[in-house]
């Protein structure tokens, strides 16, 4: 048999130039899509890469850090660091200087979030610290300089905290005298939690830790709401905080606002929507 000539045409059926068309067109595609995909995966791996901002915590008058429980426990599923100070409740300045120390040993970003009169301490702490991303305030003050929690919770109508309250009278280490104050057990479910069920504010009635009149009443120093982006979140059946003056410091502030139907104790009775607040913001840092 004679060999094929070097010229001869190999013919190739029609099924078979269609499977080749066809490749040829998921290899061009693939190609393609190869290269409008790869810089936006770089993108995402960026975005991935930086870390979530720690999420620091700090409570009011009249609670402690498990009033955080909840929304510890839904941050951290969500894979945030999460440090709940034990704020000293004892003078504005005083706390605002603790919080700024336990700031200074966290790295990287935080995001700050303060409850009812730690509103006041996270403004005071966070002003010049580059660390901190934003600030959430949850049913918390926003003072302005000057300003304390007293004048701003009686700067609306609404606010019955004052007959709730029952004063202590105690001495300093340096022998001058002050005062503490308690919310009364019989009116603290009312006063303070009313959505949150009985079991649960009799427990927090005997655990609440109590405020000094003095912080209450001291003056607030250069806010960080003023360089630092705000959230806010409006509990609208608080009795400590009228709602009117929260809206009011949220809309001064230029914060992002939102509201829940809740009572004072806001992380409490309603933990998932404190921590869609406190979410929305980090995922600004990112």
């Amino acid at each position: 048999m004679n060999p094929p000539s070097p010229h001869r045409r190999v013919r190739v059926s029609r099924r078979s130039r269609r499977a080749l068309t066809a490749l040829a067109g998921v290899a061009v595609a693939g190609a393609a899509t190869a290269t409008a995909v790869a810089p936006a995966s770089g993108h995402q791996d960026d975005a991935a890469a930086r870390p979530k901002p720690t999420i620091v915590l700090v409570h009011g008058a009249f609670a402690d850090s498990t009033s955080w429980d909840g929304v510890i426990a839904g941050l951290r599923r969500d894979g945030y660091r999460v440090v709940a100070v034990a704020n000293p409740l004892r003078s504005l300045s005083g706390d605002s200087a603790y919080l700024k120390d336990v700031l200074a040993g966290i790295d990287g970003p935080v995001v700050l979030a303060g409850h009812s009169y730690g509103g006041s301490v996270i403004s005071n702490a966070a002003t010049g610290n580059k660390n901190v991303r934003a600030l959430v305030y949850l049913a918390a003050f926003l003072p302005e300089k000057g300003e304390s929690a007293v004048d701003l919770s009686g700067k609306f109508p609404g606010s019955t905290l004052g007959d709730a309250l029952r004063p202590v009278p105690f001495t300093h280490p340096d022998g001058s005298r002050g005062t503490d104050l308690y919310i009364r057990d019989d009116t603290f479910r009312h006063q303070f939690a009313a959505d949150v069920p009985r079991n649960r504010t009799d427990l927090m009635a005997v655990t609440q830790r109590p405020v000094t009149q003095a912080a209450l009443a001291e003056g607030a120093a250069e806010p960080a709401w003023k360089t630092i982006p705000s959230w806010v979140l409006v509990a609208t059946q608080d009795l400590n905080i009228p709602p009117k003056a929260q809206q009011f410091m949220a809309e001064r502030a230029g914060a992002h606002i939102s509201s829940v139907r809740a009572s004072h104790a806001v992380s409490v009775s309603q933990p998932g929507k404190v921590t869609d607040v406190i979410e929305d913001a980090a995922g600004s840092t990112r």
